[in-house]
């Protein structure tokens, strides 16, 4: 496969679709949004953080081309009961492996985004979730 066929394969669309297994819920504790600027794509996330700080329920609202919801799919299959300490190391990894200055990140289901290495200008899409979990992690319940 070559050029956008390669980039929005089967496999990176069967995930967009996968946003539906994490409604958005308005009793999450806490809550954050990002933006790309190179697109415009946007995220918005509800997680909720268990007594072990441990992230046990994601929801997600996203505005966002098929990169960034597919993104957004491989981050919530992959943060769920993951330690909420560390989805920044996670986003600083995928900052270094998108700008070719790093291996791939160890967080399942990333290897779905290879082809996205050549579209610079789906970078800023694919980081939104880790982002929006960033900001969200760092305000508790805050209104919405």
């Amino acid at each position: 496969m070559r050029g956008a066929a390669r980039l929005y394969s089967p496999e990176l669309l069967e995930l967009a679709v996968r946003l539906a297994a994490y409604p958005w819920k308005d009793d999450m504790s806490h809550y954050g949004d990002a933006r790309s600027p190179s697109c415009g794509s946007q995220i918005s996330i509800g997680l909720q953080v268990d007594g072990n700080s441990r992230i046990s329920r994601i929801g997600l609202r996203s505005r966002a081309c098929a990169v960034g919801q597919a993104a957004a799919a491989i981050f919530a299959d992959g943060a769920l009961w993951k330690a909420a300490d560390l989805i920044a190391p996670a986003e600083a990894e995928l900052v270094l492996w998108l700008a070719g200055e790093g291996d791939m990140p160890d967080w399942p289901g990333v290897g779905t985004l290879v082809p996205a290495l050549d579209y610079p200008g789906r970078h800023g899409a694919i980081l939104l979730p880790w982002r929006a979990a960033i900001a969200a992690l760092s305000n508790a319940r805050s209104s919405r």
